[in-house]
């Protein structure tokens, strides 16, 4: 602040005059001690997973001031953080990512005594958070999972399930994420096993499934472009994220009426990211206040609504949601969830990298 200067005609105005710029100073300093200085909130989250509005409300009512910064995988955070990339006091990883950055010792423990919209969590949500049940290192921030998406136009007639991917009358116009648990996933729920199996002969069993199946008829796959792809018609059938295709679609009126999303008749992969504490946060009560705004339900419906989710993890905020999701909380909650499976990951890496990916 430099406004004015000691100078004045007299001694006795000088004094003045500087007393009442020491008082202004003193003022701004407090002013800008409680929206720039001490209070302040690092948040460490995936791109574009937080609306604007929310955090301007935070940041308005707490007095509090968010600084955020993105990430694009879970590979990507857990990088970052372990290489001394740090300053955060919140991140939001994935439920398997939870586990390991648990086990790292790298997570605080929460205390869930400041948060009582905890209250407010589905508890069919909080069952499945077996990895840790009593929220003591994670929040629930989002349940949610990829889904099938095709252009009825185009393709009117198509059973609700991941057989369509072993339609040849479509290949070469169909396409699913790059993503290797979701896909070797899809396949183990597919041939009645679990997402989340350590047995190497069900994981070869997936393998062999999607290498003869579904990657035969598939243009690629592709985490990044596959929204894009589907606007303009390369793509007839995705499996991916509703969001990202929504983005993309928006002021394509019709094919916005001709596209449907459903989850799988048979269930699909999940995921549940959580909020959680870093272990040297140095601002932990900012931290817990966000975790809890969070879960208000007017906040958690407004965050729903701008991505077009459904309330999955909130249930209050159901009865407040504005917009219609993309699909039901019943629907969602056919899905399973995805959680660290320790030793067996080279399995999976092994099936995907050497059998399914490879000459890619």
């Amino acid at each position: 602040m430099n406004k004015g200067n000691g100078k004045g005609i007299a001694a006795k105005g000088a004094v003045v005059c500087a007393a009442v710029l020491a008082a202004v100073m003193v003022l701004t300093s407090m002013s800008c001690a409680k929206k720039d200085g001490g209070d302040r909130l690092y948040i460490y989250n995936w791109t574009y997973y937080c609306p604007d509005s929310v955090i301007e409300k935070f940041e308005k009512e707490f007095g509090i001031r968010v600084i955020y910064d993105m990430y694009d995988t879970n590979e990507a955070m857990l990088a970052k953080l372990q290489s001394g990339g740090a300053g955060y006091d919140l991140v939001f990883p994935s439920a398997d990512y939870i586990s390991i950055m648990q086990s790292q010792g790298m997570l605080a423990k929460i205390d869930t005594s400041k948060i009582p919209n905890l209250v407010n969590i589905d508890p069919l949500i909080k069952a499945r958070c077996e990895f840790d049940p009593d929220f003591e290192y994670h929040v629930p921030y989002y349940y949610g999972a990829p889904g099938i998406m095709v252009n009825t136009e185009k393709v009117p007639v198509f059973e609700k399930s991941f057989s369509v991917f072993e339609r040849p009358d479509l290949k070469n116009r169909m396409v699913m994420l790059d993503e290797m648990r979701h896909i070797m996933g899809a396949a183990l729920i597919k041939l009645g096993y679990s997402v989340n199996t350590r047995n190497p002969q069900e994981i070869n069993a997936a393998r062999d499934y999607i290498a003869a199946k579904w990657k035969p008829n598939l243009t690629k796959f592709d985490s990044e472009g596959f929204g894009k792809g589907y606007v303009i018609g390369d793509f007839l059938v995705v499996f991916g994220y509703y969001e990202a295709v929504l983005d993309e679609v928006t002021g394509n009126g019709n094919l916005l009426t001709n596209t449907e999303f459903f989850i799988p008749e048979e269930g699909g992969p999940a995921y549940l990211d959580g909020m959680c504490i870093l272990k040297n946060a140095k601002n932990v009560e900012a931290a817990h206040q966000f975790i809890n705004f969070i879960h208000r339900p007017d906040i958690y419906a407004e965050f729903t609504d701008y991505f077009g989710f459904p309330s999955t993890v909130n249930i209050p905020a159901r009865e407040l949601k504005a917009r219609a999701p993309f699909v039901s909380e019943e629907a969602m909650l056919r899905t399973h969830l995805e959680y660290d499976v320790d030793e067996a990951l080279d399995f999976y890496n092994e099936a995907w990298f050497n059998t399914i990916r490879i000459g890619e």
